[in-house]
């Protein structure tokens, strides 16, 4: 059988996994769904009408024979940090393009460093395809092609609602680690709360700066060389932010981390369907130059889990029929900075000229 067109989607048990499988049904896609759970990934495979495969990362002939059914795996099981690699050795031995939907900024610079086997195996490495990080790397590209010679960017993101257990789980793993920015193009750890102020339509917000994936994403499309991301201060996120230097080293241990994992489990499995019909989230991307001039724009997109699951399967899609291009890339260097534009809900506009 052909591989051409066809795409497995990975840890489709999970909430994004899950909304993504019920999204492609909608679109007219017909992925092959796998995860570890032969009965979790069969319930959700029977109820749609696909097909299932149920495999550990770790059962490399598994794995391998379920890559070289299709052309591309869009892989939705993090925390990307233990899974990513396995998933993208066996792609190169595969030969089958590899996307995912990781913000974490460790995993975007291991994938870089893989820029040349990627392509000697004529297959894209392409992580980041959801909310994490299609639209903030889109305004990021904007951002570059208004203002090509700018020094500074700071991208702002808004209306940020509740998390499913994935990424709560991810943001746990991260809590011991600091706040990470981009300075002279390279990685840089911050002390401390960085707080500022951003106007998201109704007037000026706190904010403060976070970990988030375009700190390496956004350098490797824009080459800018000084990079922050702030979110909206929110109560939830900012008693997160004020958690003392020596509490979060403490929070970073084994015992702790697998405590607060359990507790995470107890939570709603992510928000619901009336959260996501009703989200919004709004962001704002500053340039500036080294002669202080200074540019902002706005985007605005539909809620974060519903747009991740348009995104990663858009460019799944586009994968599978052959658009794409070897090596590790971004959201804007394979499909451009107005590749955000084409969905639902999404809005752009220059705030100056």
């Amino acid at each position: 059988m052909s591989r051409e067109g066809r795409i497995l989607v990975y840890g489709a048990t999970g909430y994004t996994g899950k909304l993504t499988a019920r999204t492609a049904k909608t679109l007219g896609l017909a992925p092959i769904l796998a995860g570890r759970s032969e009965a979790k990934v069969s319930a959700i495979a029977r109820e749609l009408g696909l097909e299932w495969r149920a495999f550990d990362l770790s059962d490399t002939a598994r794995l391998e024979a379920a890559l070289a059914e299709v052309a591309v795996v869009l892989h939705i099981a993090g925390p990307f940090s233990a899974t990513a690699r396995p998933m993208v050795d066996a792609c190169i031995r595969t030969n089958t393009h590899y996307l995912d939907i990781t913000g974490e900024i460790d995993v975007f610079e291991a994938l870089a460093s893989r820029d040349g086997e990627a392509r000697l195996a004529g297959i894209m490495l392409l992580p980041g395809v959801g909310f994490d990080v299609v639209p903030s790397d889109c305004l990021s590209a904007h951002m570059k092609r208004r203002m090509p010679d700018a020094r500074d960017l700071k991208i702002y993101i808004g209306g940020l609602g509740s998390v499913s257990r994935g990424t709560a789980k991810t943001m746990i793993e991260g809590i011991a680690e600091g706040t990470r920015v981009r300075r002279s193009g390279e990685l840089e750890r911050l002390e401390g709360v960085h707080e500022d102020l951003c106007d998201f339509g109704a007037g000026p917000r706190p904010t403060f700066a976070v970990s988030w994936g375009d700190v390496a994403t956004a350098w490797h499309s824009t080459r800018i060389p000084n990079i922050e991301v702030h979110f909206e201060a929110v109560p939830e996120l900012r008693r997160m932010a004020k958690i003392p230097g020596m509490i979060k080293s403490i929070l970073g241990l084994g015992f702790m981390q697998s405590f607060l994992k359990r507790q995470i489990d107890k939570r709603p499995e992510g928000p619901t369907d009336e959260e996501r019909r009703n989200g919004r989230a709004t962001l704002i991307g500053v340039a500036r130059n080294e002669r202080n001039e200074v540019i902002r724009t706005r985007l605005k997109t539909p809620e974060g889990y519903t747009l991740t699951a348009f995104t990663g399967l858009e460019i799944a899609r586009r994968v599978a029929s052959g658009d794409f291009k070897p090596g590790f890339q971004t959201p804007s260097t394979a499909y451009g900075a107005d590749f955000i534009l084409q969905f639902e809900g999404v809005a752009r506009e220059d705030l100056n000229s």
